[in-house]
């Protein structure tokens, strides 16, 4: 089966803007679909917060979790539409949303700890910064097909 990211080539043609266009789209659809998994780490934090349950980076880093939760199931799915093994997307995905988690607590406590800055801001920041590293680790890598006639 070819996966959504090849699917994004075919159907733009072999023309250099069309797959430009192509994958503007895929990354705005994640993005989109992301929104539904930022709104519920949003939630979380906030709650937290604003309970005086946790400070600001507890409060991203158990977002984070149940953002990560949701916005799987939209990659794999929705946007990337993946035929790869479950146990196999999961753990690669869970490698990049990791990553991602460390990143997201190590700006939110820069800029809210040491910075002082207002940690909604903070996290609309940090959350804009880390689209484009979630959408290219899982586009290249997690849920990336192989082509037939790759060896």
């Amino acid at each position: 089966m070819v996966g959504a990211v090849d699917r994004l080539q075919v159907e733009a043609g072999t023309t250099r803007p069309g797959r430009l266009v192509a994958r503007l789209r895929h990354i705005l659809l994640f993005a989109a679909l992301g929104g539904i998994g930022t709104a519920a780490h949003y939630a979380v934090l906030i709650g937290l917060v604003q309970t005086g349950l946790a400070g600001p980076v507890l409060g991203t880093t158990a977002g984070f979790l149940v953002g990560a939760f949701v916005n799987y199931q939209f990659s794999r799915h929705v946007v990337f539409r993946s035929s790869k093994p479950h146990g196999e997307a999961m753990t690669k995905f869970l490698l990049v949303a990791g990553i991602g988690m460390v990143l997201n607590a190590a700006l939110m406590a820069l800029l809210t700890h040491v910075l002082a800055a207002p940690y909604l801001p903070a996290q609309i920041l940090v959350t804009g910064l880390l689209v484009l590293w979630h959408y290219g680790g899982n586009a290249v890598w997690t849920f990336r097909e192989k082509r037939p006639d790759a060896r």
